[in-house]
């Protein structure tokens, strides 16, 4: 693909299709106070259509729409900010509608999405699917995966985990001179500053740029403080690689059970804090332009868990994109032929794939028009296409 440094943007503003109908941080969603919503049956296959418009946020400035067919069409993105929603089973932002999460509704309205893509098949836990994520990697480590099993902060490291180093997107994009951020509203996620920070190997790339492979970690119980944080960060000192990690329906989902009001108001609440950084960004041209918004989650979940890995409702997650060249309420399935609509099956590493929590670090470097990340499987070769081209 053609330099990050050339600015050509492309997108446009259209209607919507029919989507799918279907661990621990101290912060504490509000308690609904409206009764749980329909429930859709966790057998079912068939789809759940969204309203035909959602009320976009009053700070929202439409995405660039021009570009020339000379240049690839992710010419224009040099900023990833990729978003984990812990416990986001895609069937809340159904039920709940755009009135209630207008935020997601605009992402599917403006953006390109699925609400029907797949978590690690090992397991629907915190840290593996997350680790997943960075890395590019199944879970097992017998054949070539991260090895994190785990899902509690235990001292270790992925490195360890998996019996040697082991590369995320923080290291393909410091090593080449790019920026870092990690933040999370989980502090066992600092396994990752102590295995790609105290634990980061040489930088051979170019200039030394040191061991410390995310140059800001920010862990922060508190979602709304630290949304606001990394908002600040983004007006002031955008990193090229920022990783948002927001726990509040996970922590609903176990409190009070996943899918029941408490859990579904969770969503709400995250939903405004998402619209906080697409204002963020929508409100400032040279955010607008070229930043690339993906967002996606580590497992589902359905009743008082999300521990089964053979459950559609646990394994069954949202995946979608926003911003410059992203054409506007595509299905990512349409846009990718290559990959597999897995309906509600649970396939394996074998064959055609499904799009997968896992695509998000190689998809990153891609968008950045940098290397793959080294020993990762996902979306390698680099096939994910969120442009339609």
């Amino acid at each position: 693909m053609a330099s990050v440094r050339t600015r050509c943007t492309v997108a446009a503003l259209m209607a919507l299709t029919a989507i799918l109908a279907g661990c621990q941080s101290p912060v504490t969603p509000t308690p609904s106070r409206t009764p749980a919503q329909p429930t859709i049956p966790v057998t079912s296959a068939t789809a759940t259509p969204l309203p035909t418009a959602a009320t976009p946020s009053p700070t929202a400035t439409p995405l660039p729409t021009a570009t020339t067919d000379a240049e690839s069409a992710d010419d224009a993105v040099d900023r990833v900010l990729a978003i984990s929603i812990d416990g986001l089973n895609p069937r809340a932002i159904t039920e709940l509608g755009a009135k209630k999460t207008p935020t997601f509704h605009r992402l599917v309205r403006e953006g390109a999405w699925t609400f029907n893509a797949r978590t690690e098949w090992e397991l629907t836990r915190t840290l593996p699917n997350h680790t997943g994520m960075l890395t590019g990697r199944r879970v097992d480590a017998a054949t070539g995966g991260h090895g994190v099993t785990f899902n509690t902060d235990t001292g270790t490291t992925v490195h360890r985990a998996a019996g040697h180093y082991v590369s995320s997107v923080f290291d393909v994009v410091h090593d080449r001179g790019g920026s870092t951020a990690l933040y999370s509203t989980k502090t066992k996620f600092d396994l990752y500053r102590r295995t790609w920070n105290a634990n980061g190997r040489p930088d051979t790339v170019g200039q030394d740029d040191g061991r410390a492979k995310i140059d800001d970690v920010v862990l922060d119980t508190d979602a709304k403080r630290i949304t606001g944080k990394l908002a600040r960060q983004l007006t002031a000192d955008p990193a090229t690689f920022t990783f948002l990690h927001i726990a509040l329906p996970d922590v609903a989902g176990h409190a009070y059970g996943f899918m029941g009001p408490e859990h579904l108001t969770s969503v709400t609440q995250t939903d405004a804090l998402l619209g906080q950084l697409l204002d963020t960004i929508s409100g400032r041209p040279s955010l607008r332009k070229h930043t690339m918004v993906l967002l996606t989650a580590d497992h589902g979940g359905n009743g008082p868990t999300h521990a089964d890995p053979t459950t559609l409702q646990n394994y069954r997650i949202p995946f979608m994109a926003w911003g410059p060249g992203v054409p506007a309420g595509r299905e990512l399935y349409q846009l990718n032929p290559t990959k597999s609509d897995p309906g509600t099956s649970r396939p394996g590493y074998r064959g055609r794939q499904p799009i997968r929590n896992g695509d998000l670090a190689n998809l990153s470097t891609d968008l950045l028009d940098l290397p793959t990340v080294p020993g990762s499987e996902f979306d390698r070769p680099r096939t994910l296409d969120l442009f339609g081209s």
